[in-house]
């Protein structure tokens, strides 16, 4: 079993910064057994969406929508994955969730509320 905590969410003016937090917690052989980690978000009325992934590599990849803006990245030393949000938009208003992949199956976080006042 994996558990994952999100933490760091709040509101932001747009243009501001925000920094979230997953922290990974479980088994030695649980958390070995992840191969990629990810942060999504759900807008009001909106389904979830992908917003970055880093695989076990170190390979990322992102949503066109926050290309250039956020950066995920980790800190295996701590079991924490990050997301550095950079230039928010009020668009950028969601519940941002952590994901875990295994080869068993996916965890995820509660959520942490992101909001972004214009």
């Amino acid at each position: 079993q994996v558990q994952l905590v999100e933490s760091g969410g709040g509101l932001v003016q747009a243009g501001g910064s925000m920094r979230l937090s997953c922290a990974v917690s479980g088994s030695i052989f649980s958390i070995n057994a992840i191969n990629a980690m990810g942060w999504y978000r759900q807008a009001p009325g909106k389904q979830r969406e992908l917003v970055a992934t880093i695989t076990k590599g170190g390979s990322t990849d992102y949503a066109d929508s926050v290309k250039g803006r956020f950066t995920i990245f980790r800190d295996n030393a701590k079991n924490t994955k990050y997301l550095q949000m950079n230039s928010l938009k009020p668009e950028d208003t969601a519940v941002y969730y952590c994901r875990a992949d295994t080869v068993r199956r996916d965890y995820w976080g509660q959520g942490t509320q992101v909001t972004v006042s214009s």
